[in-house]
């Protein structure tokens, strides 16, 4: 069991082309960001959010503002540029809390307008524990920019 590395989930690859996922419209999809502890097992063969992702109780407790699921991202929306499609989310911050955390997943919750799924969309490995006490835990993503967006098609 492990978080092996960052990935793009290959799910997610095969939706994209099915034109599953919905990144920028007035109807956009909901994506979430669920954290989990080190005995997780996530990686590019993840295909969708579950709190036992590899064992019982691997997603990190409810603590705070952090409950089962994780927190809803905000899309900065989509742009080409120089032939590079790109997408990210804003800062995402929990508070109140106390808790460790290993890596996260990017999920969809309204895949397909709406049908209440949760299909992964990229993996998130923070390189080692990440701990919180009492406090904020952020995840800062990447600037949006072609070199740089947590999700880029080239």
């Amino acid at each position: 069991m492990a978080i092996t590395t960052n990935a793009i989930c290959n799910s997610f690859k095969k939706e994209l082309l099915q034109a599953d996922h919905d990144f920028d419209s007035s109807s956009a999809d909901t994506f979430k960001l669920a954290m989990y502890k080190s005995t997780a097992t996530l990686g590019a063969s993840t295909t969708g959010y579950s709190p036992n992702l590899g064992a019982t109780g691997t997603e990190v407790s409810d603590t705070g503002s952090y409950s089962a699921g994780g927190g809803t991202l905000v899309n900065q929306g989509v742009k080409v540029s120089s032939g590079v499609a790109i997408t990210s989310f804003a800062t995402l911050s929990f508070t109140s809390v106390t808790l460790t955390a290993r890596g996260a997943l990017i999920y969809n919750t309204t895949m397909g307008g709406g049908s209440g799924t949760t299909d992964a969309v990229a993996v998130l490995d923070f390189g080692g524990d990440k701990t919180a006490t009492s406090g904020t835990f952020t995840i800062q993503f990447p600037a949006f920019t072609t070199s740089a967006a947590i999700l880029r098609l080239a």
